[in-house]
């Protein structure tokens, strides 16, 4: 049957991110059947724990559409590993039940662009078929509102069991709370840590965020009352730290990589992204300037025993996007590109985190 073979012919196009080699070549493709109501896919990997298989099933799902047309209908992707590894325990959560993986977006100082990197990220992962979540964890300066043209948005709220959810805004395919909605965008936001640290809590534990797979916090800069209410309220799969190639910039990213994988806190660092990387002209389309310094997300990736997850580079479109509230990674544009090929590291180094750590657990500070 033709369409049997042009699925496997899709499926070469799907490559292990860890051994190199496409699927079929791997052997993973066990049976591919067709039936009236859609297309089954086996999938015969080596071990059970294998990290990148639900990016393998997503990017299958892609593939498929890509060949055959965005109408083809996946009705299944069974997984039968040649060996079983017992998984180890899921994380045990008293809030956020239906969210698998939580991703801390921090940085050192603020102007390096956390929170466009943090906003990007979640469009990207929404693009690439997640379910995705954002809460704007900025208590002081939230600008998750204005990257998503929603700052006269006010969230709706229904009751559960006699408590009152919050319903958070839904765009671009991304679940999104922040303070922003509570407050008029001139108000400047004026409150002791104690307070900033309630009101998280509570967008967090009343938020009616359902079933995730990433729900991803955009913190404030440096290190304060709101890292520490996080990391005591949820248990953090991992932290990813932004920063620009400058000195400056870089030395206090070191600070924010030490304060997670610090004892008393011990949340894994998934990486790196350094933001403001360089700049094309669009006359000189082969050239790049580094105005802020060459390689020094590198050089601190390397001096710190972490991932260097991507570079973005300066491009006017990204501050157009951001203030216009249509962010960068909407569209397949060199930059667009760069924040999609960022959420597959992203998820990349998830997954592997969490074949091969413990889950994380919630912090119990004295």
């Amino acid at each position: 049957m033709h369409i049997k073979e042009d699925v496997l012919k899709a499926l070469r196009m799907v490559s292990h991110p860890e051994k190199g080699s496409d699927i079929v070549t791997l052997g993973m493709v066990g049976d591919i059947s067709v039936s009236a109501e859609g297309i089954t896919i086996v999938l015969v990997p080596e071990k059970s724990n294998d990290p990148f298989l639900t990016s393998i099933k997503s990017n299958c799902v892609r593939a498929v559409k890509e060949v055959l047309g965005p109408d083809a209908v996946i009705t299944s992707i069974e997984v039968k590993p040649r060996i079983v590894v017992e998984k180890m325990a899921a994380p045990k959560r008293d809030v956020l039940p239906g969210v698998k993986n939580i991703i801390a977006v921090s940085s050192g100082k603020g102007g390096v662009g956390k929170s466009t990197v943090a906003v990007n990220l979640a469009v990207a992962m929404a693009r690439k078929g997640y379910a995705v979540g954002l809460l704007d964890a900025d208590i002081f300066g939230p600008s998750v509102p204005k990257m998503f043209d929603a700052e006269s948005y006010r969230p709706d709220v229904r009751k559960e069991s006699g408590t009152d959810l919050i319903i958070p805004m839904t765009k671009y395919g991304v679940r999104i709370l922040s303070i922003g909605f509570f407050v008029k965008g001139t108000d400047a936001v004026i409150w002791r840590g104690p307070m900033a640290s309630s009101f998280l809590k509570q967008l967090i534990t009343q938020g009616d965020w359902g079933e995730l797979d990433y729900l991803i916090f955009d913190l404030p800069p440096g290190t304060s009352d709101i890292h520490l209410t996080l990391v005591q309220e949820v248990p953090v799969t991992g932290a990813i730290v932004v920063t620009t190639p400058q000195e400056v910039a870089l030395a206090d990213a070191r600070k924010g990589i030490a304060m997670f994988r610090s004892e008393s806190i011990n949340v894994p660092v998934l990486g790196l992204v350094e933001n403001m990387s360089y700049f094309v002209a669009p006359e000189l389309p082969g050239r790049r300037y580094y105005i802020f310094g060459k390689e020094g997300g590198s050089r601190l990736a390397a001096e710190t025993g972490t991932e260097l997850l991507g570079q973005i580079p300066i491009v006017e479109s990204i501050c157009v996007g951001g203030d216009s509230g249509t962010p960068a990674a909407l569209n397949d544009t060199e930059t667009g590109l760069a924040f999609m090929t960022l959420a597959e590291s992203v998820v990349r180094h998830v997954e592997k985190r969490n074949a091969e750590m413990e889950p994380t657990t919630k912090v119990q500070m004295k």
